[in-house]
């Protein structure tokens, strides 16, 4: 009686923890191929000419945009491709981003890209958007935030905040967290979230 031998990949495929640990290790190779070299990559780590980082205003504003949720249905990435371009601006580079921790680029879009609302808008366009989105975009289905105009702009956190991004390579001086309290007195979240989106894509403004 002839003996049925098992070949290896069938012996993978019918064992479910040798194909898991397979599959990861797989993924990890590809994903470390693709992403290592990145870090080594002077476009992907130096800022692009002009870029700041942000103010104390700017920084509390961009907390308020991850708390309230606003990259969940906005990204602030422009792909490189014609329809984009033409509708947005410059494709997106990694070099505006530098300074940002953590990077907010994702895909999603129940609302238009952000990469380069800065300076399309005035501030007042933004507050009434903010309060009651339908009064300057009658087929919007974002909520208002009319709690960001009573909220007060957290001043306590924001030097620690500057210190510790500094750590991680943000060139905030000592100067600049010394004032930074003072530059978020008497200002309301509205104003944080408005200076931040204010500041988005600024550094390539008129690139197309």
């Amino acid at each position: 009686m002839a003996t049925q031998t098992t070949s290896g990949h069938e012996f993978i495929e019918k064992n479910l923890t040798w194909m898991v640990v397979l599959v990861i290790l797989v993924v990890s190779v590809g994903g470390l191929v693709e992403i290592v070299p990145l870090f080594f990559q002077r476009s992907t780590t130096q800022p692009v000419t002009g870029l700041k980082p942000y103010t104390a205003l700017q920084l509390t504003g961009r907390d308020i945009y991850i708390r309230e949720g606003c990259n969940n249905c906005h990204s602030q990435m422009i792909r490189p491709f014609r329809a984009e371009t033409e509708r947005y601006g410059h494709y997106s580079v990694a070099g505006e981003f530098v300074y940002d921790h953590p990077f907010l680029w994702g895909s999603k879009r129940t609302g238009p890209d952000l990469a380069r609302v800065g300076g399309r808008y005035s501030d007042e366009w933004h507050r009434q958007h903010l309060n009651e989105p339908r009064d300057v975009v009658p087929e919007s289905n974002m909520p208002g935030y009319p709690w960001l105009f009573q909220n007060a702009a957290d001043a306590d956190s924001i030097q620690a905040k500057m210190r510790a991004l500094r750590k991680v390579g943000v060139p905030y001086t000592d100067d600049e967290i010394a004032k930074a309290p003072e530059e978020l007195k008497d200002k309301t979240e509205a104003d944080a979230l408005i200076a931040y989106l204010q500041d988005l894509g600024t550094a390539l403004k008129g690139v197309r």
